[in-house]
């Protein structure tokens, strides 16, 4: 069956547009590195090429050269791996109404090899680049209590500047834990309960396993439903309709009020 769903969605994607799937940067997660690595080799087993845009708080900087050759900024990392340092990037591209919209048409061009363009970047960083976008955004989290809070904070600030509802998350941590189960539970109810929002679905993957290790069934799915949520181009179209929006009402933070 899992070969068939592979297959099934190797078809899908061979001629169409490349998708965007955004990540929430998480300073307190440990071992984010590797659960971007993970997520990108499960891309990887359906065939896919990912372009990793670094744009996170503690990312490399950009080449000085990314302002008039941006192609010639990325790093071929693997067959099906491609990485491109991009701290600050976006926000050279906002507009007067404070879009970034026209950054992923940008790396679109520059990386036309690209399935997927996996962009790593803060809560307010993507939502002036994806905001009312048809994609959903990956929280990245750990056990520390101090990850979740800042996981829940970046998905406040998308559901409420960026118009973004549907979330996925991805833990730092071992899969037979039960603390991370009770983290995902956590963070649904709190989505649904003070934002409307919905962590649709978590997997977990242990920074410090064998890298040769099995591929976590929950992995595979994650990124798959990661892929199918984001449809060929969607992020790109009509690009200058994406303004960021303005929160509706403050909302409380659970996870501070409960520390």
């Amino acid at each position: 069956m899992l070969q068939d769903q592979a297959h099934g969605l190797r078809r899908l994607f061979a001629a169409s547009k490349t998708r965007f799937v955004p990540v929430v940067s998480n300073p307190r997660v440990m071992g984010a590195g590797a659960l971007l690595e993970g997520l990108c080799a499960a891309f990887a087993e359906l065939g896919l090429h990912t372009l990793v845009v670094d744009a996170g708080v503690h990312s490399p900087q950009p080449s000085e050269l990314a302002q008039v050759d941006l192609s010639n900024c990325i790093e071929r990392l693997s067959p099906k791996l491609s990485y491109l340092a991009a701290r600050g990037l976006p926000l050279r591209h906002t507009n007067a109404h404070g879009s970034a919209a026209s950054f992923l048409e940008v790396v679109a061009e520059a990386a036309p090899e690209a399935d997927v363009i996996l962009l790593h970047a803060s809560a307010a960083e993507l939502a002036r680049v994806v905001a009312l976008r048809e994609v959903r955004p990956l929280l990245l989290a750990d056990t520390d209590p101090a990850s979740v809070t800042e996981a829940y904070a970046g998905m406040k600030w998308l559901s409420q500047r960026a118009g973004l509802m549907v979330y996925s998350l991805l833990m730092a941590c071992h899969p037979q834990l039960r603390v991370a189960t009770r983290i995902a539970q956590q963070l649904h109810s709190c989505a649904d309960g003070f934002l409307g929002a919905v962590l649709r679905d978590w997997a977990c993957l242990d920074p410090r396993g064998s890298q040769h290790a099995p591929m976590a069934p929950e992995l595979r799915h994650l990124a798959r439903e990661l892929l199918l949520a984001a449809p060929p181009g969607a992020a790109l179209d009509a690009a200058s309709d994406a303004i960021p929006l303005r929160p509706a009402r403050a909302v409380s933070n659970p996870f501070v009020a409960a520390h």
